[in-house]
């Protein structure tokens, strides 16, 4: 498989799972919340105009691709930040969901890399229709423990700094800093790894026109 095959395969898997419409979403959720929440002070209307934006984005994807899970996720999600904002009144429970997540995926993540079952490695393999195959290479298995622990960086960052802002109750900080730590910086650890991984497919590719 050369590197065009390698890539438009894994540009297809990115749009399979929402593409650009989904990280839109996530970063307007945060910041309709926060932009309200400073204009008015007022966890409730901040969170039904946080749910407001994303219905629009999801009514929109509906009309224009017809598929209800890519739609339906994102709402449910920040609907769910809204409720539990709502309900507690804490405008910093709106973000508590990306700060679970974060430590979750974290977890989730460094356990892969111990048993070396990494899961950029599992992600890539599949998009490559190789399964497993890659674990009895033990360069590319390295490439991809580095790209996954680019990613467990990036988690471990992310809870440091979103978890003291949430037990210290400042919203403002938070949200500043969810909207910054987590869809931007995953598009930096996704062209990290992206850069990793050319190299590996180069390499792929030279062994095999050799």
């Amino acid at each position: 498989m050369n590197f065009s095959a390698l890539t438009q395969k894994s540009l297809s898997l990115f749009a399979a799972v929402g593409g650009w419409r989904t990280v839109a979403e996530g970063v307007a959720s945060k910041t309709l919340f926060l932009i309200v929440y400073l204009l008015t002070d007022h966890v409730t209307t901040s969170a039904l105009v946080a749910v407001g934006g994303v219905l629009v984005f999801a009514v929109a994807r509906f009309w224009t691709d017809r598929k209800v899970w890519q739609a339906l996720i994102p709402l449910v999600i920040v609907t769910l930040s809204a409720v539990l904002a709502g309900s507690t009144g804490h405008g910093v429970d709106f973000y508590l969901s990306g700060v679970v997540m974060s430590a979750g995926a974290g977890a989730v993540v460094l356990v892969s890399m111990l048993v070396r079952w990494p899961v950029i490695g599992l992600a890539v393999g599949a998009v490559r229709g190789e399964r497993f195959g890659w674990r009895r290479d033990r360069v590319r298995l390295r490439r991809y423990q580095a790209c996954t622990g680019i990613f467990l960086a990036k988690f471990v960052v992310s809870t440091a700094v979103q978890l003291p802002l949430y037990l210290e109750g400042q919203v403002v900080a938070l949200g500043i800093a969810s909207t910054l730590v987590n869809t931007p910086a995953m598009g930096i650890c996704a062209y990290l790894c992206w850069r990793i991984l050319r190299v590996e497919a180069d390499l792929f590719t030279g062994r095999t026109s050799g």
